[in-house]
């Protein structure tokens, strides 16, 4: 796509600075990193959301994003990493282009995020927002 931020950084037509690239993804280091180390993956195929991607490309970028943070443990010293991915601006997606966010994280200063739970009342709400996702199936 034309318009698409990511497309156009995929294509060459914007420069990044690369970690990783294949036939089906590009990996870049983001220009607004949560903590240094913060990478990009996303398909060279458009795709808006993970929602929207085949099988194939999610299972491999996740591949990928997995074999990054791998690196990045050895090649930064860090002790840990999340691999994330938004779909929605509800969700905090900013550019519709399919990406997973690999995040370094280091003793002493990882980046924490907000988690606020909410248990269910009981295990039948559980069980019956269980069987709607499996009928979604």
């Amino acid at each position: 796509m034309s318009d698409c931020l990511f497309c156009r950084i995929a294509a060459g037509e914007i420069p990044s600075t690369k970690v990783y690239e294949d036939g089906k993804c590009l990996a870049f280091m983001d220009i607004g990193p949560v903590v240094q180390g913060h990478v990009l993956v996303v398909p060279k195929e458009h795709f808006a959301n993970l929602g929207g991607a085949t099988d194939e490309i999610a299972g491999h970028l996740i591949a990928v994003a997995r074999k990054i943070a791998v690196a990045q443990m050895k090649a930064l010293g860090s002790a840990g990493f999340n691999v994330i991915t938004n779909q929605g601006a509800v969700a905090g997606q900013t550019v519709g282009h399919l990406h997973f966010h690999v995040i370094p994280q280091f003793e002493g200063r990882a980046h924490k995020w907000n988690w606020d739970a909410h248990p269910y009342a009981d295990m039948a709400e559980a069980a019956a927002l269980a069987e709607k996702i499996r009928g979604a199936l």
